[in-house]
């Protein structure tokens, strides 16, 4: 496999790959059309149906209104497509983040004094300078509230402490020519914490954005606690899966530092206490599509001061559908290996998969694969639940399964459903609990338990347990077939 440090070696590499990239020539609009074509070709997720989950990666080379730009979309949209790009197999992926996260190798500075990222530099002070020409941002649908950079990698340090920094990749809209917004999740990121700080003290926030990745980095950002505390940097998780640090630069015009190999890195600050509607031009109401498929409100959000824009010769716009399977894998592989990771140390040896279902955009839904091997292990299953719960608290829905049964295949677990579970016997309630605030059924107009706005945000996790009791293991095990080698029959099928 070639080495890949780079969007553009990833793509190199996916090039090589049958089936895994395309790329066409014709004129595309990044308003709504761009997203709308990639919708049909390789989405997936929780975009509305038909879409497909397994399309390749697109590289669009003719946007209308930005001569010469190109962009790039569905990079890590397919688990397969993620294991190429790892070096793994799609079945391993959980596991391999697992290592990667306990393995950290921290990033370093680079030693180009003209780092990649830097190659082409605009500045804000230019009387001509318009982000919204030098950076061609996609508008998902018609009805967003703007152009969003949707694969920008937030990157901010700790004011009490220079060594603490965090990277997180969050929605940002093009709000003018020198200012974007940033919609920050409530309570559950760093770079909140960090904000928070620089609010109190009234001072704007440093915060470089880096677009267009090494795939590993845009992965590794998805750890949240308590996974990766506070003080735990994730570029150390993306080097963990590359064997090699991330190499980072200074950036020209704040005292921050970016990606040095990014396609554009944009640099600027989160001003204090200064809020702005994020449809305050276009009036829809509404934000952009999030991973759980909808379409968000648009809710009054911090504005960046934008000091300058820096880029590659020839720089590649990478961008994504916000319900796309790049959000699953962006969420859902972190997900998976925290919960492999938790479950791990409380019991080893007894959880034998995690697949964050694309169903649950990443986030929501969890299928555990657990083995009973002594009639001691009888409810461990359970437990093994909770803990999901406790190592990703967005998490609102786990599904048990033996064994035998394949968590990457959802026939197979609706099996394992239709045949060792019933409802009144089977499932768990946990209510009251909070979950993520993108979840519509966690709103009063929905739910009449949530009585007010500082409510909104709780639900009822659930367990769904279908696996078979221990003690009924012969009762319900399935019919065995001959196990042979197909191969010896259909050679070019089962190569």
């Amino acid at each position: 496999m070639s080495k890949v440090n780079d969007l553009r070696s990833a793509l190199e590499l996916l090039k090589s790959i049958p089936g895994q990239y395309v790329e066409t020539d014709v004129e595309v609009d990044p308003k709504g059309e761009l997203s709308g074509v990639y919708r049909h070709v390789g989405a997936g997720g929780t975009v509305m149906r038909p879409t497909n989950p397994d399309g390749p990666a697109m590289m669009f080379n003719n946007l209308k209104g930005h001569p010469g730009a190109r962009c790039v979309i569905g990079v890590v949209c397919s688990r397969a497509r993620v294991a190429h790009l790892l070096g793994t197999t799609p079945e391993n992926l959980g596991w391999f983040m697992k290592d990667a996260v306990q393995n950290p190798i921290e990033p370093v500075m680079t030693k180009d004094a003209n780092p990649a990222c830097q190659e082409v530099v605009y500045k804000a002070d230019d009387p001509d300078f318009d982000i919204r020409k030098i950076v061609p941002a996609p508008t998902n649908t018609l009805e967003d509230a703007g152009p969003y950079v949707t694969m920008g990698l937030a990157k901010a340090t700790d004011p009490d402490d220079p060594d603490c920094t965090d990277v997180t990749i969050h929605r940002f809209c093009l709000q003018g020519k020198d200012q974007m917004s940033m919609w920050i999740t409530p309570g559950a990121r760093h770079i909140g914490a960090f904000y928070e700080k620089y609010e109190a003290m009234d001072k704007p926030m440093p915060i470089s954005i880096s677009i267009g990745l090494d795939p590993a980095i845009y992965l590794a950002s998805g750890f949240e606690p308590p996974t990766t505390p506070l003080g735990y940097n994730e570029l150390a998780a993306a080097g963990a899966l590359r064997q090699e640090p991330v190499e980072l630069a200074k950036c020209l015009t704040i005292p921050e530092t970016c990606v040095a190999n990014a396609e554009y890195v944009i640099e600027g600050y989160l001003m204090p206490k200064e809020r702005v509607p994020e449809d305050q031009f276009s009036h829809t109401g509404k934000s952009m599509p999030e991973f759980p498929g909808q379409t968000g409100p648009a809710p009054m959000v911090p504005l960046i001061k934008v000091t300058a824009v820096t880029t590659r010769k020839d720089p590649i716009m990478e961008s994504t559908i916000g319900p796309s399977g790049e959000h699953v894998h962006m969420a859902g592989l972190p997900t998976e290996a925290s919960i492999l990771n938790m479950v791990e140390t409380a019991m080893p040896g007894r959880l034998l998969n995690v697949y964050a279902h694309p169903a649950g955009g990443g986030k929501y839904m969890a299928i555990l694969q657990f083995k009973k091997s002594a009639p001691s292990d009888e409810g461990r299953q359970r437990q093994a639940a909770l803990l999901a719960f406790s190592a990703f608290n967005e998490l609102k829905h786990v599904i048990l399964v033996d064994e035998d049964v394949d968590p990457f295949d959802s026939s197979d677990v609706l099996w394992a459903m239709n045949t060792r579970y019933q409802g009144d016997l089977d499932t768990i309630f946990i209510p009251g609990v909070r979950c993520h605030p993108l979840d519509h059924t966690q709103e009063k107009s929905y739910n009449p338990m949530i009585r007010d706005e500082a409510d909104k945000g709780l639900s009822c996790k659930t367990i769904f347990d279908c696996t078979m009791p221990f003690s009924l293991k012969k009762h319900f095990e399935r019919s065995q077939f001959m196990d042979v080698d197909p191969a010896h029959w259909l050679p070019d099928m089962f190569k």
